[in-house]
């Protein structure tokens, strides 16, 4: 290989018959989890790794073409699996161009593993023009990450993985970079440590503030519930409760948590002039999981229902964007579970609401088609 012959330094070598690298213990980590699929750019500062995955043959490596489509990719897989997403990558530049991609993977909330590298640990932090070496890496990660790890030797490689996993798997999700240097990858692990799957944690709402939003959806006639991506995985409860009379509206990310062959389902037509009609005769909201970004509030000057209810993984986002009567602080599938468990079978709606709402998203709809003129095949595609 070219690159090694000019920097022999940096060649991984072969792994010796029974001893175990960090870079075979990250391989079998990552397959004792569940992995299937890496999406990545081989480069020589993450070799000790996939030299490690394509000995073990357990995990499908996918190579792209640049980094930013092999961040697209994991982003893309975790979205449809809804499980984790590994993207893999190399030390500064790459890393680098994986980014962009990255931060989109952020503002979805993907759960997403970023497995990049860096110079060996004499070299790293210390601006001495190492290959690859960006100095303030982990700042620039910092910038599209949820979270930033790095595995500072192989005592720490468990620690450091579980770490990275169960962060990108907990609400509210979002991807989650690992720095490796390369020293670590290829030095001797702890072959007799044993791998458990990462906990993903999820904040529990009190039963305080259950009752208290159950009294409420009780007394409402014409309920929305507001579905962001942070309500993905609720499809089934936020269902429930559109069946026993609540009206849905979605976010871009929301969109499809509930069938939207569902009449009483007003998907992302969440911004138009008919929508705030609805809004209007609307007497309580329930926003799960959703940041009610400006570019679906107008800005967040369109009038929102009241009373307005937010339940959300991430205690910083109670209020940020509207004030709320009341916040949950809890994950969206458990809080939305335990909200059913407190009300009837059926609620004493207005039965006209999801007529209501049906003949919102048509007339939001077409609105959409006359402003897209000739690019509505397009949308049809």
């Amino acid at each position: 290989m070219l690159l090694a012959t000019i920097d022999d330094t940096e060649t991984p070598g072969d792994t010796a018959a029974g001893i175990e690298t960090v870079g075979d213990f990250i391989a079998r980590f990552l397959a004792e989890i569940g992995v299937t699929t890496i999406f990545g750019v081989i480069s020589i500062h993450n070799m000790p790794i996939l030299d490690a995955v394509a000995r073990q043959g357990k995990i499908r490596f996918v190579p792209a073409r640049g980094e930013a489509g092999a961040m697209n990719m994991a982003d893309a897989y975790a979205r449809v699996t809804g499980g984790l997403g590994v993207c893999m990558t190399s030390t500064g530049t790459a890393a680098g161009n994986a980014a962009g991609a990255q931060a989109e993977a952020l503002t979805a909330g993907s759960p997403v593993l970023h497995i990049t590298t860096q110079v060996d640990r004499e070299f790293a932090d210390r601006d001495r023009a190492a290959i690859h070496d960006v100095p303030r890496q982990p700042e620039m990660l910092r910038g599209v990450s949820k979270a930033v790890f790095r595995m500072w030797d192989a005592n720490g490689a468990i620690g450091a993985l579980t770490a990275a996993v169960s962060a990108a798997l907990s609400a509210p999700t979002g991807p989650v970079s690992l720095e490796i240097p390369v020293d670590v990858q290829r030095s001797t692990a702890h072959g007799t440590t044993r791998i458990h799957a990462p906990r993903a944690t999820r904040p529990i709402a009190s039963d305080a503030v259950l009752d208290e939003i159950a009294e409420l959806v009780k007394k409402a006639r014409r309920p929305l519930l507001w579905l962001g991506g942070g309500a993905r995985g609720a499809g089934a409860p936020a269902t429930e409760l559109l069946k026993r009379g609540f009206g849905v509206v979605t976010s871009t990310n929301g969109r499809a948590t509930v069938s939207e062959e569902e009449p009483g389902n007003l998907g992302a037509f969440n911004m138009t002039p008919e929508a705030a009609e609805l809004y209007a005769s609307s007497d309580l909201m329930i926003v799960v999981g959703s940041r009610l970004r400006g570019n679906e509030t107008r800005n967040n000057q369109m009038p929102l229902p009241r009373p307005l209810i937010q339940i959300d993984a991430d205690a910083g986002q109670g209020g940020r964007n509207y004030p709320v009567e009341i916040f949950a602080h809890g994950d969206a599938t458990d809080t939305l579970r335990r909200l059913l468990d407190r009300l009837p079978a059926k609620l004493d709606t207005d039965p006209n609401l999801p007529f209501d709402i049906a003949r919102t998203r048509v007339q939001s709809e077409g609105r959409m088609r006359n402003v897209l003129g000739p690019y509505a095949g397009v949308a049809e595609a």
